[in-house]
């Protein structure tokens, strides 16, 4: 089987996007990781997949695979990825679509300036919903790992994250300690694990280790959490711009009961065919 894909990326985080709606195909666990390697497939940080919606409310089903095959909830910068493919294939005349993720729908719009701003949804901070191991809710948490102590805040955005508040991005354990609070005992399905400086109120710097993947060039939905950590523990405004290493995004939120706005770029590398 000859496969059409699209490679794209937000600000480096790179996805492999492929359409199932006017190709027929049922990509399997070992269809995937060929995809995502880097050596002896295409490569890709993840691998969106655009099928036909199951609610007819909504205009699309959104599925997002990590590179070793696991099916993840949500992806920020896929989103947007998502939102730029569809429209450039002409599989919607819409400015702004409705997304059916695992986690829910989303709400995404191209802008005029080719910016995409995506409706995120209300982000979720009550313990068992993440889901995180705690008695009750609170702003931060102190996690302890190989004998030290670590504070910091619990999210979902329709994906667990963990963010911690540290001094320097540059210099923070990305690669040490990543890996390990991902797989806490606290996270039962284990998290993203954001690095986050804070500039002033309205400017941080981000690094996310992500779930399954390693550390990632961006993170969409890391960003989200990001901000979301900050305002919860008095340290950001409503509106706060995100330096990823990939390049920067605009987060925007309104506290509980408002959903996460994110807006960024998203970017179109190359087309092509796989065989599977």
């Amino acid at each position: 089987m000859l496969l059409r894909f699209t490679k794209m990326h937000g600000l480096g985080n790179d996805f492999v996007v492929i359409d199932l709606i006017t190709q027929r195909y049922r990509l399997r666990q070992k269809d995937l990781l060929h995809i995502a390697d880097r050596h002896f497939g295409i490569g890709c940080d993840q691998i969106l997949v655009v099928e036909p919606p199951r609610n007819p409310e909504v205009d699309f089903c959104y599925r997002i695979y990590n590179c070793d095959g696991s099916e993840v909830e949500q992806c920020g910068n896929g989103a947007r990825c998502f939102a730029q493919f569809v429209l450039d294939k002409k599989l919607t005349g819409k400015s702004k679509i409705k997304v059916e993720t695992s986690s829910g729908v989303i709400e995404l719009a191209v802008t005029a300036d080719q910016q995409v701003r995506v409706n995120m949804g209300k982000p979720i901070l009550n313990p068992s919903d993440i889901p995180f191991t705690a008695d009750s809710q609170a702003a931060s948490y102190t996690l302890e790992q190989a004998g030290q102590n670590y504070s910091l805040g619990a999210v979902s955005m329709g994906n667990p994250h963990g963010v911690l508040v540290v001094d320097n991005v540059d210099s923070a354990p990305v690669a040490q300690l990543g890996p390990q609070l991902e797989a806490h005992p606290r996270f039962p399905q284990k998290a993203n694990i954001g690095f986050m400086q804070v500039v002033d109120r309205r400017h941080i710097k981000l690094r996310v280790f992500e779930r399954g993947v390693g550390e990632t060039l961006a993170c969409g939905t890391g960003a989200c959490a990001a901000v979301v950590a900050g305002q919860e523990q008095g340290l950001l405004d409503q509106s706060v711009t995100v330096q990823l290493p990939g390049g920067q995004l605009l987060i925007e939120w309104r506290g509980p009961g408002h959903p996460v706005m994110m807006t960024g770029p998203a970017t179109t590398v190359f087309e092509g065919t796989i065989q599977l």
